[in-house]
C-alpha cells in the first residue's frame, strides 16, 4: 500500500503531466475518456505518453470522419499513462458515459455551428449597395415593361430594407402604370406605415394615385401630409398645386406655388407653371419672364423650352417658336413630346414634308409610343391615303390596347370614310377602357355628332348629355348640342342650352395682384422686376425687346423687327439632319425603310372588323 501511494504520489506531482495532449485542439472540445485501472503502474515515459496520446487523437478523429461525414462533437477525459492493451478495449468497447456525452454534444450546435446547412444560419441583412443595384435593375425592368420580375425584385428589397422609403414608390409606380390601383395604394400606405409617416416621397406618390382615381379630397390630404414631412418638399408643393388648378381654385394655387418657392427656393417646374397661367390669362409678358426664370433655373428642361414654344406659336410668333423648338430638343434629344409637337407645328404651317420627318424621327427614337403614330396616321389621312393611316392606326393600337385617344380619332377616320359601323364599334372599344376620362367625354362628343349627321336625335342629344356630364365646361359640347336643337327648329331650347352654359361655367378671376407678392419671393430687387414686368404697359416695342432677346440668345446678333414679325419663310439654321446623325447616331434619309420594318405584317381580317 505505502508502494502504491508512493506511486500515485509520484505520478500526480510529475511536472511532465499534460492535462490535453494537443492544445491546438482545444476550441473544438475533441478529446476521449479511457476507462484507467488505478493499479497499472506507468509503463513508458511522460514524452513516449504524449506521442502516444497525439497518435490516438489522430485515429479517434479518423475514425469519426469515416463513421459520419459531418463533424461530430468528440469528448476525452484527460489523458495519462495508459496500458497498450486497456487502450485497445476503450476504443473496441466505449463506455456509457462517452456515448452519453457525445449524444449531448450532437444537441448543442452553438458549440459546433455547421457551415455547410444554410437554411439553420439565420438570414444576415445584404450591404446597402445590394439595394442600390436592385432598384437600379427594378427600373431597367418597369422599363422594358417586365413588370412581373420587377415586382418581385422590389418586394425582396422591401423585406430585406423595410425602411427605406425608394422601393415603395418604386413598386407603386410600377402598379399603378398596369393600373393595378387598389394594390398600389396597399404598398403606399405599407411604406407610409414602415416609414412612420416620415417619407415625403411616398405621401405625395400617393396623392398623385388619388388624384388619378377621382379621389380629389383625399389627395389634398395626402399632399399635406407630404409637406408636413418635409416642407421642402419640391413635388409635393407644386402637385398640390396643380391639383388646385384642375378645380379652378386659381387663386389656391398660386399660394401653394407661392410657398413652394419659398421654402425649396427658385424651381423650373413652378417657374413654368406659374408661366403657364400667366399665358391663360394673356399677360404674356409675365409669362415669358417665368419661363426664362425656368429655363435659367435649369437650361436643359425640355419642358420647358417646349412650354414657351408653345406659348409662342399660340400668339404667332413662328421664328420664335421655332428656335425654342429647336432648343428643347437640344436640351433632351430623345423627348417624344418635343419632336411630336415641333411635327404637328410644322404640319400646320404648311411644312408637310419637315413634319412628316420629325415625326417619324420621334418614333425612331421611341418605338413604343403611340401618340407619334397617331398623329403621323392622321397626318397620312389628310395627305396621303387612308390604307396608310389604318395601318399607323393599328400598329398604334397594338402598342398600347388601353390609349383612348388612339381609338378614338380612329373611329372618326372612319367616320369620315363612311364605315359608320366600324367607327361605332371604335368608340365603343374608347368607352370601354374608361368612361369617365376627359378623353371618354371628347370621344362621347364625336360619337354625338356622327348619330347627328345619321339622323339618330334622340342618341345623339344623350350622348351630348353623358359628354356634359363628365366634362361640364366643354363649349364645344354645348354648342354643338344647341346648334342641333336649332337645325330642328326649336330655338327656345337652343337658347335656353346656351344660357345654361353661361349659367353654370366656372368663372375664374384672376387679376395680377398676386404678382407683387410673388416677386418678393423671386427677386428682392423689386424695382428692376418691376421694370420687367411692366404691369402697366404692353407696348408693341416690348414685346418686340422680348422676342429679340429670345432669338439673339447666346449668339449676341441683333434681330431687327423685320426679322421678328417674319413667320414661316425665315431659317434658323438648325441642320435637323446633321443632328440627329451626330447626337443620335440616326440617318434621316433611311427612316422610312425603318418605318416599314415597325410596321406589322398585313393581317387578313375581314373588313367589317378592321374597316
Amino acid at each position: 500500500m505505502q508502494q502504491l501511494l508512493s506511486s500515485s504520489s509520484s505520478s500526480s506531482s510529475n511536472p511532465n503531466f499534460t492535462l490535453f495532449s494537443n492544445p491546438n485542439h482545444l476550441s473544438k472540445f475533441s478529446f476521449k475518456i479511457p476507462v484507467l485501472p488505478l493499479l497499472s503502474p506507468p509503463r513508458c515515459s511522460s514524452r513516449d505518453s504524449s506521442t502516444q496520446l497525439l497518435d490516438h487523437d489522430d485515429r479517434a478523429r479518423t475514425n469519426a470522419a469515416a463513421q459520419d461525414s459531418k463533424p461530430v462533437l468528440v469528448v476525452r477525459r484527460p489523458a495519462m499513462d495508459v496500458p497498450s492493451d486497456s487502450e485497445t478495449d476503450a476504443e473496441a468497447a466505449p463506455s456509457p458515459l462517452d456515448v452519453g456525452l457525445a449524444e449531448f454534444a450532437k444537441k448543442i450546435a452553438i458549440f459546433e455551428p455547421d457551415d455547410g446547412d444554410a437554411a439553420s444560419e439565420p438570414k444576415e441583412k445584404p450591404l446597402k449597395v445590394n439595394l442600390d443595384l436592385a432598384l437600379y435593375r427594378a427600373k431597367i425592368l418597369t422599363r422594358n415593361y417586365r413588370y412581373a420580375e420587377a415586382q418581385q425584385l422590389l418586394e425582396k428589397c422591401i423585406y430585406y430594407w423595410p425602411e427605406d422609403g425608394r422601393a415603395y414608390v418604386a413598386l407603386g409606380k410600377a402598379l399603378s402604370k398596369q393600373s393595378k390601383w387598389g394594390e398600389a395604394r396597399a404598398v403606399y400606405e405599407k411604406g407610409c406605415q414602415a416609414t412612420q409617416g416620415e417619407n415625403p416621397y411616398i405621401w405625395q406618390c400617393w396623392a398623385v394615385l388619388e388624384d388619378k382615381m377621382g379621389n380629389t379630397r383625399r389627395a389634398r390630404e395626402l399632399f399635406d401630409a407630404a409637406t408636413v414631412a418635409d416642407k421642402k418638399h419640391i413635388a409635393a408643393w407644386h402637385g398640390w398645386g396643380v391639383l388646385e388648378l384642375k378645380q379652378g381654385n386659381i387663386s389656391k394655387a398660386r399660394h401653394l406655388l407661392a410657398k413652394g418657392l419659398k421654402f425649396c427656393g427658385g424651381n423650373e417646374y413652378i417657374y413654368q407653371t406659374l408661366a403657364r397661367l400667366e399665358a391663360k390669362a394673356s399677360r404674356y409678358e409675365q409669362a415669358r419672364y417665368l419661363f426664362r426664370q425656368a429655363t435659367r433655373c435649369n437650361p436643359k428642361s425640355c419642358a420647358s423650352w417646349l412650354a414657351w414654344a408653345q406659348m409662342e406659336m399660340q400668339q404667332e410668333n413662328n421664328r420664335a417658336a421655332r428656335q425654342l423648338f429647336e432648343k428643347s430638343i437640344q436640351a433632351s434629344p430623345k423627348n417624344r413630346f418635343a419632336w411630336h409637337i415641333w411635327g404637328l407645328f410644322e404640319a400646320k404651317m404648311g411644312n408637310v414634308e419637315k413634319g412628316r420627318k420629325l415625326l417619324k424621327i420621334g418614333h425612331a427614337l421611341n418605338p413604343r409610343d403611340p401618340v407619334l403614330l397617331q398623329s403621323l396616321a392622321l397626318l397620312e389621312y389628310e395627305h396621303s391615303t387612308a390604307n396608310l393611316a389604318r395601318q399607323l392606326f393599328r400598329r398604334a393600337s397594338e402598342l398600347d390596347p388601353r390609349h383612348q385617344p388612339v381609338w378614338t380619332a380612329w373611329g372618326w377616320m372612319e367616320w369620315k370614310e363612311g364605315n359608320i359601323a366600324t367607327a361605332r364599334k371604335l368608340y365603343q372599344k374608347a368607352l370601354s377602357i374608361n368612361s369617365t376620362s376627359e378623353t371618354a367625354a371628347r370621344c362621347l362628343q364625336a360619337w354625338g355628332v356622327l348619330e347627328q349627321r345619321n339622323g339618330n336625335l334622340s342618341t345623339a342629344r344623350r350622348l351630348f348629355r353623358s359628354s356634359l356630364n363628365i366634362n361640364s365646361q366643354s363649349y364645344v359640347t354645348w354648342m354643338t348640342w344647341a346648334s342641333l336643337e336649332e337645325n330642328q327648329g326649336n330655338s327656345v331650347r337652343a337658347e335656353e342650352i346656351r344660357d345654361l352654359y353661361f349659367q353654370q361655367r366656372t368663372e375664374v378671376v384672376d387679376d395680377a395682384s398676386w404678382v407683387m407678392g410673388l416677386l418678393d419671393i423671386i427677386d428682392p430687387a423689386l424695382d428692376r422686376i418691376r421694370s420687367v414686368l411692366n404691369l402697366d404697359q404692353a407696348s408693341q416695342q416690348s414685346r418686340l425687346d422680348s422676342l429679340r432677346t429670345i432669338l439673339e440668345g447666346e449668339s449676341g446678333k441683333n434681330v431687327d423687327e423685320e426679322s421678328v414679325s417674319n413667320d414661316m419663310e425665315s431659317d434658323t439654321g438648325f441642320d435637323v439632319d446633321a443632328f440627329c446623325i451626330e447626337r443620335l447616331s440616326l440617318d434621316p434619309s433611311k427612316l422610312k425603310v425603318q418605318m416599314e420594318f415597325s410596321l406589322p405584317p398585313p393581317v387578313k381580317r375581314s373588313r367589317e372588323k378592321v374597316l
